[in-house]
């Protein structure tokens, strides 16, 4: 018997939601009201999860959004993204803890708060790859310690701490769990270092085991195990063909300059992940796939995860397990737009997934 998948949704606080890509439209702008919208829809469709990315020039504050939207919820997780550097982790471990209290436990008794760990650039800021993940790994460890209710004693390059842990604490006493990812040497050490559930962009099947394979390897040597997300986008309909007409539509109006300028706006813009997105666009074929229903099309005018799961119902679903077959345990969707690709994903295929909250314990 499988296990159960964890299955999020994705809601566009970064500017990042359309109907034609490339092409703004204001009533797809990153709002509240929008948002919010996104966060329900997921909610009362039956996903686990909903991620809230993190930007700067784009979009809304992701941490004041979260709480708003944790007391308009009453079931699904909230993957919260954090930058590495933009708050002092001692006051972001009291943030987290005071979250968590305010969603409150799933009705399953899980907790409904997990952090999207990110290490990037800050507005203004340019830092070397390597010192940026220690930074990070830093970040990650006295976070933990103090959720965890721990007396901090730390002195690193970066931080140095010698105090207890804020009064507030989580519902569970423990840190929730910590989502990362990255691609580069220094960024799966600092992975398999500190964090619980290590995500990934879209990758082909052959090169998602390889990576696999290289973390748990990473994790191994250091006495710990992880957990593995995988981030897509998805266009799901009743047949393929009315699938792939959709992919063709969503770029139908996509000016390749404008496509430059959205893919340049990013933080993360120059990393080996985005890296690795666009290698995967240029061998793909001349209809944008690399592999069966894996379209690259959207990384035309994305920076990051630049890939969709395109099929029929049945495709779909056998692409999602095919991952899970390689060990793969939450996967994390989006569609454009957001909120009607939601409907067609709940509608089409979460029905037929076992799926739950993502444990690691």
């Amino acid at each position: 018997m499988t296990k159960p998948l964890e299955i999020a949704w994705f809601s566009a606080l970064c500017d990042d939601d359309y109907e034609f890509l490339g092409v703004p439209d204001a009533s797809l702008a990153s709002s509240w009201e929008h948002c919010r919208n996104i966060v329900m829809r997921a909610e009362e469709s039956g996903f686990d999860n909903i991620l809230l990315p993190s930007g700067y020039q784009l979009g809304i504050d992701t941490q004041m959004f979260a709480g708003a939207i944790a007391a308009l919820t009453r079931s699904i997780r909230l993957l919260m993204a954090v930058r590495i550097g933009e708050t002092w982790p001692p006051q972001l471990a009291r943030q987290i803890a005071t979250l968590d209290r305010i969603l409150g436990l799933a009705p399953c008794g899980a907790g409904r708060l997990a952090v999207n760990i990110i290490s990037s650039d800050m507005p203004g800021e340019k830092m070397d790859s390597e010192p940026r993940y220690a930074r990070t790994v830093e970040a990650m460890n006295i976070l933990k310690t103090l959720l965890n209710g721990q007396h901090l004693s730390h002195q690193g390059e970066f931080y140095k701490f010698d105090l207890d842990p804020a009064r507030v604490s989580t519902l569970s006493g423990t840190c929730p769990p910590l989502y990362f990812g990255g691609l580069s040497p220094a960024a799966r050490e600092a992975a398999a270092e500190g964090c619980d559930v290590y995500l990934m962009w879209p990758e082909t099947l052959s090169g998602a085991k390889d990576l696999i394979a290289d973390m748990t390897d990473r994790a191994a040597k250091r006495g710990r195990t992880l957990k593995y997300g995988f981030r897509a986008h998805v266009i799901v309909r009743e047949t393929e063909a009315e699938a792939r007409d959709y992919a063709t539509r969503l770029l139908s109006k996509l000016d390749a300059d404008k496509g430059a300028e959205i893919r340049g706006k990013s933080l993360d813009a120059q990393t080996f992940g985005v890296a690795r997105q666009a290698e995967l666009r240029a061998a793909a074929g001349d209809d944008g796939y690399i592999e069966d229903n894996l379209w690259t099309g959207i990384g035309r005018a994305r920076s990051g995860c630049g890939a969709a799961i395109v099929g029929d119902p049945d495709q779909v679903l056998a692409k999602l397990r095919a991952y899970q077959a390689l060990g793969i345990d939450a996967f994390i969707l989006s569609g454009y737009p957001h909120m009607s690709e939601c409907d067609m994903f709940a509608r089409y295929v979460l029905p037929k997934l076992e799926h739950g909250k993502l444990s690691i314990s």
